[in-house]
């Protein structure tokens, strides 16, 4: 079997859903064969291992390890999930400290063991702060880490194909911005639906509201309706994101990024975004003056989670940001 790449790519939180998922998308999308799975959980991740091998995929070079020091070095592309997961009656926001905690943890490791790495993708919950986290201890470039934010703007997509009796893949240009959280503002000003604009087609404002709501709680559902979080979803987009990242076909959905820019500083956000072998690009989002004022609300959220890691000690003042990150 043809790969797109054979370097390294560790899976942390292999051991779990999520993760064995994603190591199950990487082989059958054939990216690379050299995969690390890594997790602290010796039973499940020696699992997910001895299930993947069951598959025998041509080529493999699968191995896990609970060492991070064994998982970490020589890694190329990275991949984490290692987070607690959401459960019912819980937010993303619900999850903050535990998850910043392990995300600094993950920074170090990276900083410590494989500093030269290409790309990291972040998908555990609150995606933007743990991002945020471990960027910031892990001493990489910005481009060079991105988090999970599509989920939220496929979720939209699916909601509006619901709606108009469309094939999902034909609502086009409808996407969230902001945090990957209930407070997400929601672009769909310019959004197509089988090429007729979304304005001119019969949707009351009781409607919308309706959908923009089943979209921001599009993650709460799941549980609901499954008994757990997301695991399917969010595997395959995160390692589609790593596909861009590995030079095959770039990633256009939004990704978190770290943003500095266009009056949002100092964090993780979702942005109109490309992933590709050069890493993340941003463009400053385009909407209604109700849809950027969505967006304000939903930049000064992730402001105050920020300054709560801060006053947690989890990660420094703004200003001291450069003594971890030179590249900050």
């Amino acid at each position: 079997m043809a790969f797109l790449t054979d370097e390294k790519l560790v899976i942390v939180g292999a051991g779990g859903m999520i993760g064995s998922n994603m190591v199950q998308s990487v082989l059958m999308l054939g990216l690379t064969p050299n995969i690390c799975l890594y997790d602290i959980y010796e039973p499940g991740v020696h699992g997910v291992y001895d299930e993947i091998c069951h598959c025998a995929f041509p080529g493999a070079n699968v191995y896990y390890t609970v060492d991070p020091e064994k998982a970490f070095t020589g890694a190329k592309y990275i991949i984490s999930s290692g987070g607690a997961p959401r459960k019912e009656g819980m937010t993303r926001e619900d999850l903050l400290k535990g998850n910043c905690k392990i995300a600094a943890d993950f920074g170090e490791n990276i900083k410590k063991y494989c500093p030269d790495v290409k790309h990291v993708v972040v998908i555990f919950n609150p995606a933007d702060v743990t991002a945020l986290t471990a960027l910031i201890h892990s001493g990489l470039k910005p481009n060079q880490l991105t988090s999970l934010a599509a989920l939220d703007s496929t979720r939209l997509q699916q909601q509006l194909a619901l709606e108009f009796g469309v094939r999902q893949d034909k609502v086009t240009n409808a996407y969230t911005y902001g945090g990957h959280g209930e407070q997400m503002a929601v672009f769909a000003s310019k959004a197509l639906i089988d090429g007729k604009p979304l304005s001119e087609l019969p949707l009351s404002a009781e409607r919308w509201a309706e959908i923009k709501h089943m979209t921001t709680q599009g993650g709460s559902n799941i549980i609901k309706l499954r008994g757990r979080s997301s695991f399917q979803s969010p595997a395959y987009q995160a390692v589609k994101m790593i596909e861009g990242a590995m030079g095959g076909e770039p990633f256009r959905w939004p990704a978190g990024c770290y943003v500095n820019d266009f009056g949002f500083k100092n964090v993780m956000m979702a942005m109109p975004t490309v992933i590709d072998k050069d890493g993340v690009h941003y463009t400053k989002p385009e909407g209604t003056a109700e849809e950027m004022a969505e967006l304000q609300k939903s930049y000064e959220h992730l402001q105050k989670m920020r300054d709560e890691i801060i006053s947690l000690g989890i990660i420094p003042a703004v200003e001291d940001w450069g003594k971890d990150n030179a590249n900050l």
